[in-house]
């Protein structure tokens, strides 16, 4: 039956050739139930398929959208390769090389730099760190003319911040193009919220599914508000457990109020809490304690 599954597969749909000698069969655009030996096949046979093809590419999205991501769309810090924290207050992108340091990190090379009276240069590149935010600005812009992602989303949050748009989607646009999950998280809030661009719910959805896939867990806890308000319940709770394991707190708290509801089994509730309690406790570090301390003691 397999061998006769694939024989099926391996001939065009529409004309019944098979693939051999100099014929080369492509796949259908959307799903991977069938190919092809000619555009105009495709074409062709497109009114047949479109049924079938649109149920197996949505179950194609779902399988991609519903993996556990192997991190959060921030990653690790490069320097003691741990997770970096979801408290973006935590790090900093280092403009030189955008290189995302966390504090931790930062601050014991701060210490060193004092204590051994060496000039303040990248934790990462050993890039002389520019004093004045002019300097910061070119050497991003530098990174954004080499086609540099974090730096084009990282133009793009600076325009956003000051109500400049119209630029910001452009930026944000061309660094979601480059696979930034930021950027498309961005742009789905300014589609929402109608900053600079038409509300667009499509979009809005589109681009929120783009940064969950690419580990963002805000994106996919707002995937998981708007299909539980659409009353899709096991698609929202899906979501939200994703979101939770990457140590998202407010995907947590939505879990406990659909567990209240009689939504989410105790056994269930309890793994993705002990999940949360992992990703966040793999966040930290006697280093990034400390760092913490610091600062907290510098702020009072």
């Amino acid at each position: 039956m397999g061998e006769e599954i694939e024989a099926v597969v391996m001939c065009c749909a529409y004309c019944g050739i098979a693939e051999i000698d100099d014929i080369k069969l492509m796949d259908c655009d959307d799903c991977d139930l069938v190919k092809y030996c000619s555009d105009a096949c495709q074409k062709n046979h497109k009114r047949e398929h479109e049924e079938a093809c649109k149920k197996r590419s949505a179950e194609l999205r779902d399988e991609l959208l519903f993996k556990q991501p192997e991190s959060s769309h921030l990653g690790d810090c490069p320097v003691c390769c741990l997770p970096l924290s979801l408290d973006t207050a935590k790090s900093s992108m280092m403009m030189c090389c955008s290189k995302i340091i966390c504090y931790g990190c930062a601050c014991a090379n701060a210490v060193r730099e004092v204590e051994g009276r060496l000039k303040h240069t990248c934790l990462f590149c050993r890039e002389p760190a520019p004093d004045t935010k002019e300097g910061r600005g070119r050497q991003n812009m530098k990174r954004v003319k080499a086609n540099d992602p974090a730096a084009i989303n990282q133009v793009g949050e600076e325009q956003y911040d000051k109500e400049d748009y119209d630029t910001a989607f452009e930026y944000y646009t061309k660094a979601a193009e480059l696979g930034v999950a930021e950027s498309h998280f961005r742009l789905s809030l300014m589609y929402h919220f109608e900053l600079g661009v038409e509300k667009d719910e499509g979009k809005v959805i589109h681009h929120m599914e783009k940064a969950a896939i690419g580990g963002h867990p805000r994106a996919r806890n707002n995937l998981g508000c708007e299909e539980w308000n659409n009353d899709n319940s096991d698609r929202a709770l899906k979501h939200w457990i994703i979101a939770a394991t990457q140590g998202h707190d407010d995907s947590i708290k939505h879990l406990m109020n659909a567990y209240k509801g009689g939504f989410v089994d105790r056994e269930v509730l309890a793994a993705t809490l002990r999940a949360h309690k992992a990703a966040i406790d793999a966040t930290k570090s006697p280093q990034r304690e400390a760092a913490e301390k610091y600062f907290q003691d510098l702020h009072r």
